[in-house]
């Protein structure tokens, strides 16, 4: 199986052309995927630069036929043209997804500095590997202490996941809402994390659980031991410095099945390169 992580920065290029399009056909060049996690994408945002309000998450997956397309707005407002103006996370997959969950996350005023609505997209998906929990989220970039409160919720997440997973419940009539559905341990988390590896979230991300639930795994560390996270913003766009803020962590039994992990330096497409993590 090969996941690729993005922000897509709105689909917007270092040359400021938006063009939903080429993000897809940049990320076929990088690998045969199964997943795609798209952090930025936009409907109905013509304020955004570059932008013309184009419906992106139609328009990537018209891009990329034989995936399924599955969104969700951080934020959702209204728009013009008695349209809805959304801003979310997407992921497209060619493998079957058994259950989807849109986790608002925690949004604690800071009223030192601008924040935003986040997100957290899970897909329970069908993969070589066996049902898999794939989680994509763009977490909050200016105050640190936002970010650490969505970094908790997506803690208890995996944790109340887990809990479901190994304490199955009466089943409901097949069809019916009641129906189980699968709930498993083994999960990844991935996106723009808005954090830096050396920064007290990513130990947070990493620290046990007291409950049992299998601990998650930075897949970099996991592939590269000893050696830094490579820059995933101002390798392209200097108006940024270099650094890391984009991650997969993953449970530690997948860790053992990673059988590679890159960042993808050579496109300029966005403002952020891409993660390529593929597993045996």
């Amino acid at each position: 199986m090969i996941l690729i992580t993005w922000n897509v920065q709105w689909c917007r290029g270092v040359d400021g052309r938006v063009d939903p399009a080429r993000i897809a056909a940049t990320a076929r060049a990088l690998a045969d995927f199964d997943v795609l996690c798209l952090q930025e994408v936009a409907v109905n945002f013509p304020g955004l630069k570059g932008s013309r309000g184009e419906d992106q998450p139609a328009e990537l997956a018209a891009a990329l036929p034989g995936y399924q397309a599955l969104f969700a707005p951080a934020t959702d407002f209204a728009g013009g043209q008695g349209r809805r103006s959304q801003f979310g996370n997407l992921i497209l997959t060619r493998l079957p997804a058994l259950q989807v969950f849109r986790h608002a996350l925690p949004w604690p005023p800071d009223a030192a500095v601008p924040s935003m609505a986040r997100v957290a997209l899970e897909a329970v998906l069908a993969t070589p590997l066996g049902p898999l929990r794939v989680i994509t989220t763009h977490l909050e970039y200016y105050s640190a202490s936002i970010r650490m409160a969505q970094v908790h919720a997506l803690r208890c997440l995996h944790d109340e996941a887990c809990a479901h997973a190994h304490a199955p419940r009466p089943d409901g009539d097949p069809g019916e809402p009641f129906a189980v559905q699968p709930r498993p341990v083994s999960a990844i988390v991935c996106g723009d994390l808005n954090f830096k590896p050396e920064d007290p979230e990513h130990a947070q991300m990493r620290a046990p659980f007291p409950t049992g639930a299998p601990a998650f795994v930075d897949a970099w560390q996991s592939a590269h031991p000893g050696q830094p996270h490579p820059p995933t913003v101002g390798v392209h766009d200097k108006s940024w410095p270099l650094y890391c803020c984009d991650f997969a962590f993953v449970t530690e039994a997948l860790a053992g099945r990673i059988r590679g992990m890159g960042v993808e330096a050579g496109t300029d497409v966005s403002d952020h390169q891409p993660l390529v993590v593929a597993f045996a």
